[in-house]
């Protein structure tokens, strides 16, 4: 007997929790693995955020907090978006909630409906297009390729649109590919949305202070102030403030935006953590530029690894803290045992057994023929990590020389 209902069983498990647990049951098991599959910051939550949330629990802020966020948090969100982002908003048009990924959802259950299409750029972070299946849209995948640097172009967004598109969902810095638009190929995008006024947009900048080579980070609504009404940014602390599980996410946009998402979150989880709230964007900021570095030597120290590996490809990533690595040629590879490797999933299966990598496979983000790790880890364990790939697709046969 199932208990589960039709809408869920289109729904798959998230990919890197399953790979993370793939590698927790082997770790149970006494085998010696390391977990690329999960990203998180591997720092931990500067003092004086952990000092906030103490002195907040001190005076006694432990209460039910309002369902959009406290009046605090939310004008620290609107501070933080005047000054770091040239936006303007009011406390009405900012919603706090339990991570991001509640505001994602937030968002689309308040505004899609049945047979609505939502538009994704692939790869893609694979709780997206779940969302939308759970709540009766259509995922309309749009395939960016490598060669494009995994980034959607103006001709590609504007074939797509049809009568029943009701967003586009823009992810950048990107996860799983890192992938970072420059300001012309947003305010590109944004030229090619104004005359389709039912198109919205969701502009996830969760990885918006994890930027290298010196690029700067531009919001969509502020490179596109047209579409200013029709744009719900979604933004947050996990990542480059080391606070993942302080779950904290928060979303700007137009009045009716997030009335209908107090609407939605009011009914399903309530208020954020209100210590939590009082911790998250207050005091120095002094730890981001300190991640941010820590995380660029980590992207380049893989790229310069993969580039040493026959039969990988790795182009430099330009944000977040993941590699997308391409697999092509290990396809229909035989292991060493004999089974060929037909699939990224073999491939992913074949590292975690030779290697004791675990990685997620790109089909599970609907890019075939590649494994995205992460690097959010020490120094040590990803050169270990590495160290292990390139031993076990040595082993490989059939590959050229």
């Amino acid at each position: 007997m199932s208990f589960a209902s039709s809408r869920l069983a289109l729904v798959k498990p998230s990919a890197s929790t399953w790979v993370s647990q793939a590698a927790k049951e082997a770790k149970a098991q006494g085998e010696d693995v390391i977990d690329l599959g999960l990203g998180e910051p591997d720092f931990d939550t500067p003092d004086h955020i952990k000092d906030a949330a103490h002195q907040a629990a001190l005076r006694g802020e432990t209460k039910y907090p309002p369902s959009n966020g406290t009046p605090e948090m939310r004008q620290a969100v609107l501070d933080k978006l005047k000054r770091e982002n040239n936006l303007d908003y009011a406390l009405d048009e900012v919603i706090v909630s339990n991570g991001a990924t509640q505001v994602l959802f937030n968002t689309l259950m308040a505004t899609l409906e049945p047979g609505d299409e939502v538009l994704l750029s692939t790869p893609y972070f694979r709780r997206y297009k779940d969302i939308v299946l759970r709540l009766g849209g259509v995922p309309v995948p749009l395939q960016c390729t490598a060669g494009a640097g995994f980034r959607l172009k103006p001709d590609q967004l504007s074939k797509a649109i049809t009568p029943k598109t009701r967003w586009l969902l823009l992810n950048q810095p990107s996860n799983p590919s890192g992938a970072v638009y420059s300001d012309a190929e947003i305010a590109s995008l944004g030229a090619m949305l104004a005359d389709h006024e039912r198109v919205l947009v969701l502009s996830d900048e969760i990885y918006e202070q994890i930027l290298f080579d010196r690029r700067i980070s531009h919001s969509f609504a502020a490179l596109c102030p047209h579409l200013k009404d029709r744009t719900l940014t979604v933004k947050g602390v996990s990542e480059a403030n080391a606070m993942a599980g302080w779950r904290i996410g928060y979303g700007v946009g137009a009045k009716a935006f997030i009335a209908a998402m107090i609407k939605v979150q009011s009914q399903i989880k309530s208020g954020a953590c209100s210590i939590a709230q009082a911790a998250a964007l207050n005091g120095s900021q002094n730890g981001v530029p300190r991640f941010r570095a820590a995380f660029e030597r980590l992207r380049n120290l893989v790229v310069a690894r993969v580039a040493d590996i026959p039969g990988l490809t790795l182009d430099p990533t330009g944000g977040a803290f993941y590699g997308l690595i391409g697999c092509d040629a290990l396809i229909d590879s035989p292991s060493p045992d004999g089974t060929p490797l037909s699939s990224d999933a073999d491939v992913t299966a074949y590292l975690l057994k030779a290697a004791g990598v675990a990685a997620v496979p790109g089909s599970t983000l609907d890019l075939p023929h590649f494994f995205r790790i992460s690097t959010a880890m020490p120094e040590e364990g990803l050169n270990k990590a590495l160290d292990g790939i390139a031993k076990a697709v040595a082993d490989l046969k059939g590959l050229s020389p």
